[in-house]
């Protein structure tokens, strides 16, 4: 069989669905807000495909009309579905316009679904000799396996595939032969597509009349043989059974020819895709699609056409000629892009040499009031990079590059050189990521003054979903694709050149290129910033706080490594306990870090579930959200919690957090983001410090390993009590929430007191507890079956405290439903200080990705403003301890917290500047509330 030819058939709605769901919570968006994310899973799977097994033949079948004989049959058939998302309505014809450019079949057929065609071109293909492949994530497949006939399962994004025979089959469903498929799902039913099955007929009672009767007829002819209930059931709903079986029939006779000439794989027209691509703004599936195409990746390399194929290979290994159908052209695809680049641009790109060269640049430089500049280095990381020169550019097209000498001191030279410009505060200093740039020169003792315009800041505020890099930013924007740094120092790895090791003319033509795009989206953006009204937002928060995170972040925090190497111990026996009650409440070893495993013995062995959930994969799910529904029932499930927990505290935190001290200071630097949550957020990264875990105690003593610089400083911790509970009282104007906060009332006995209907001074503790958790939930658009979750309240006492909370604070619902009106009416909503936050999902037709959207209407406004106040209160504290020269620093920022390294002498005076700055950095009608709190550690502190 080493030259069977293999056809390899596409569920196309499947891929679709699976794609699109895959990125829901981090959806791609492009410039033009549209939600790109199915189309983009779809044509990843399409090329994974075409990449791995470079198949001869290949076609993508979609349903059309869905299928008539089915809903006749039964009118609810599928009826339980929500109406398809709109990014997926719009994907389906960009998908379709990608596949006929690709020269790809698509089959469909009014009044069929996708699984009809593929089964009938599968049995038909099975009989000309080939191997067939369905691809798809769909089980209902099962059916139709065969000898030459496969289930090609993709599996979880980046977990590869699963290829499903004969044996495979067997084994999930329980089978003899995949043919028995049909029964299975006819006697179980299958929830997704509404097939009701035998009431009271699970998988594994299923499976038990399958191995005993072998079909549904044999189980219908033979209920004597059943016993109470299940017999009753069964010759109740007999002939209900023998349509579930019909509605789970794939069909293999409907009207679709397989013409292998057809559906051979042949050369694309790769100017079409690539043209596709760009409007989608398809960077990297751009160049995906050229390097398979064209055999750059060595996997895919086409080749001359030749009547004679190429012996086929297996799924999953070999190779052969992937074109070679007569006719077909076998010219390799090269870039096809109207997009502009250096070499088809005019530019005027010039090094400056030492002496009179560079004296009358930096004449020239001063007379300007907007310069971008642009710094290129040895590295990555600010702390250690070496300057290797500096771009400059003030007219499009047109820029200059300064060389910086490896010497220490000559560089110094040339930095003295340029200090005027760097220092003056009439020049307008225009950047990407102005940040990092004002980090590497730090180290050359230059503080970088006047204004500044930072273009990944500008766009982080117009289009706070999209990506922000310079590529993506110059490909979108100015249509141009400018040079790749791997082009000049190659790919990451051991053969990777540093940019010393560059020349001279090709640095500065990277460099400058950087500097002169950079200088165009500065432009490009500016109005937009004024249209979006985000100006003054970008101007008084975002460009302030970016000097404020640079100091921050060039300080760092002093980390006790020998308390985490105490820890490191503590929890290595604490996790070695947990480990042996784990074995001895199994009554077996095994890997516990295997959720295969770990199901099969939570799960098959103890069986503490009568059903338990599983993967797409059919394995047990032993997920976190599972596992804490169960723990509170079965002690080795919380053990397992617990030694998860422990096990990842201790990766981490507790042994990654001394590697991540930065040798030349001692300290760790945190790298604070500004532009990843489209909430206004900041996010900390390199490491992460503001996701240590706090609510366990092991978690809360990492904080303990955070210590002031020396004895004579001390930690001061400041914290906004309960602040987006307070913003959202002033912004819905809800009087008795206002009222309580102003008195200073303890808010969560307050609110247990009004919808417990209690005195204040009765309110029990779990009273409270629960007001608290409804208090935040309601934020995040908790429902009664959320609450339930986190409380020991039933789902009616859930709904009912929902209902009474409402009715309680009856402006705060009303509000609600204004934040989602104006969502809907201007596809935004805003903070306080203008931030959008854009939501194009909030007039979805399906009802889960609009409520999820709807949530968001009402959160974003909240969150968003608690972090533009405490940016404000960032802001604020930064310039006060700068003018009064206090040798107190700043060192982080984690949500509604600062930390602070206070001098000790200065301890007074510093703790009424951070209190008065936070609690009046905005003024709402309730007041902002900061707790302060000195320690010796961030732990004692906090």
């Amino acid at each position: 069989m080493a030259d069977q030819k293999r056809l390899f058939l596409l569920d196309a709605y499947a891929l679709i669905f699976r794609g699109y769901y895959a990125l829901i919570k981090n959806p791609r968006i492009n410039s033009k807000g549209m939600d790109t994310s199915a189309i983009m899973g779809f044509v990843n799977s399409l090329f994974d495909v075409i990449k791995r097994e470079k198949p001869d033949h290949l076609a993508v079948c979609f349903d059309k009309g869905g299928s008539v004989e089915r809903t006749e049959m039964f009118a609810d058939y599928k009826a339980n579905r929500d109406e398809t998302p709109d990014a997926i309505r719009i994907a389906v014809p960009y998908i379709q316009d990608i596949l006929k450019a690709m020269h790809i079949p698509v089959v469909e057929l009014e009044g069929w679904e996708a699984d009809d065609i593929i089964g009938t071109l599968a049995k038909q293909a099975e009989k000309e000799d080939y191997k067939v492949f369905m691809v798809t994530p769909d089980k209902d497949f099962g059916q139709l396996v065969s000898e030459n006939i496969f289930m090609y399962r993709p599996a979880r994004l980046g977990n590869g595939i699963e290829i499903w025979g004969i044996p495979e089959v067997q084994q999930r469903f329980g089978v003899e032969r995949p043919e028995q498929v049909i029964d299975y799902l006819g006697m179980m039913g299958d929830a997704s597509d509404n097939i009701p099955g035998l009431p009271g007929v699970g998988d594994k009672t299923a499976k038990k009349f399958l191995e005993e009767f072998g079909s549904m007829e044999a189980l219908l002819a033979n209920t004597d043989k059943l016993k109470g209930k299940m017999k009753e059931k069964v010759e109740e709903n007999a002939e209900l059974g023998l349509l579930s079986k019909k509605l789970a029939t794939i069909c293999i006779d409907c009207d679709v020819t397989f013409n292998a000439k057809d559906y051979e794989l042949s050369m694309p027209d790769g100017e079409k895709v690539q043209h596709i691509f760009e409007e989608l703004e398809f960077r990297r599936l751009r160049e995906q699609f050229i390097k398979i195409f064209s055999g750059e990746n060595g996997e895919t390399q086409p080749q001359e056409a030749s009547p004679q194929k190429q012996p086929a290979k297996e799924a999953g290994g070999g190779q052969f000629s992937l074109f070679g159908n007569e006719g077909t052209s076998a010219a390799t695809i090269t870039e096809v892009s109207s997009r502009k680049t250096i070499k088809t641009q005019a530019h005027a790109y010039q090094s400056v040499a030492p002496g009179m060269a560079m004296k009358l640049f930096v004449q020239n430089l001063m007379k300007q009031s907007s310069v971008c500049f642009d710094t290129e280095t040895t590295g990555i990381n600010p702390l250690t990079a070496e300057l290797v020169g500096i771009a400059f550019s003030w007219e499009a097209g047109k820029g200059f590059y300064v060389p910086v000498p490896e010497d220490r001191d000559e560089a110094q030279k040339i930095i003295e050189v340029l200090r005027p410009f760097f220092e003056a505060e009439h020049i307008e200093k225009i950047g990407q990521n102005l940040k990092y740039d004002i980090k590497v020169l730090h180290k050359y003792k230059v503080k970088v003054k006047g204004k500044f315009f930072d273009t990944m800041l500008a766009h982080y505020l117009i289009n706070p979903d999209m990506r922000h890099n310079m590529d993506v930013l110059s490909e979108t924007y100015l249509n141009y694709t400018p040079v790749s740094i791997t082009e000049l120092i190659g790919k990451k790895g051991k053969n990777q050149l540093s940019m010393r090791e560059v020349p001279l003319e090709q640095q500065t033509e990277y460099a400058v290129e950087d500097a002169d795009i950079t200088l165009q989206l500065a432009e490009h953006f500016r109005p937009e910033l004024a249209s979006a009204n985000t100006e003054k937002l970008f101007q008084e928060i975002e460009i302030p706080l970016l000097h404020v995170l640079a100091d921050m972040e060039l300080e760092g925090i002093r980390l006790d490594k020998d308390f985490l190497l105490g820890l490191s111990k503590q929890l290595d026996d604490d996790i070695k306990d947990l480990e042996a009650k784990i074995y001895e409440e199994a009554g077996e070893q095994f890997n516990i870090a295997s959720p295969k495993q770990l199901g099969e013995i939570l799960f098959d062995k103890l069986k503490l579930v009568d059903k338990p959930k599983k993967t797409k994969t059919g394995q047990y799910s032993t997920a976190e959200d599972v596992l804490s529904y169960l723990a509170k029932e079965h002690m080795i499930i919380q053990n397992v919690l617990d030694y998860r927990g422990l096990s990842k505290l201790k990766s981490t935190y507790v042994d990654a957090l001394p590697e991540q001290v930065e040798p030349s200071t001692g300290r760790v630097h945190t790298d604070y983001m500004q532009t990843v949550a489209a909430t206004g957020r900041l996010s900390s990264n390199n490491p992460n410090l503001q996701n240590i875990p706090i609510r366990t105690e092991r978690g809360r003593q990492v904080r303990k390993a955070f210590v002031p610089r020396d004895g004579d400083h001390v930690l001061l911790a400041a914290d906004y009590s309960q602040i987006e509970l307070r913003i959202i009282a002033a912004l819905s104007e809800e009087t008795t929430m206002i009222e309580a906060f102003k008195n200073g009332e303890d808010i969560h006995a307050s609110t247990a007191s009004k919808v417990f209907n209690v005195p204040l001074n009765e309110v029990t503790r779990e009273q409270r507890g629960n007001a608290k958790t409804v208090n935040f939930g309601i934020i995040y658009g908790v429902s009664a079956f959320g609450l339930s979750n986190q409380t020991d309240l039933s789902r009616s006492e859930a709904k009912e405290l929902i209902e009474t909370y409402y009715k309680t604070y009856p402006k705060l619902r009303n509000y609600m439903g204004e934040q989602i009106d104006f969502a809907r009416d201007h596809g935004y909503v805003q903070t306080v200080l203008g931030r959008r936050r854009y939501l194009k999902d909030i007039n979805a037709g399906n009802a889960v990705v609009r409520g999820a959207a709807e949530r968001n209407a009402v959160n974003a406004p909240i969150q968003g403003s608690a972090a533009d106040i405490i940016k404000i209160a960032m802001i604020n504290i930064h310039k006060k301890l700068g003018e009064g020269d206090y040798r107190t620093k700043m060192l982080l920022q984690v949500h509604d917290e600062l930390v602070f390294d206070v001098y000790k002498p200065e301890l007074e005076k510093v703790k009424q500047i951070i209190k008065s700055e936070m609690e009046n950095a905005y003024a709402l009608a309730v007041p902002l509330d900061v707790e302060l709190g000195l320690g010796n550690d961030w732990l004692e502190a906090h």
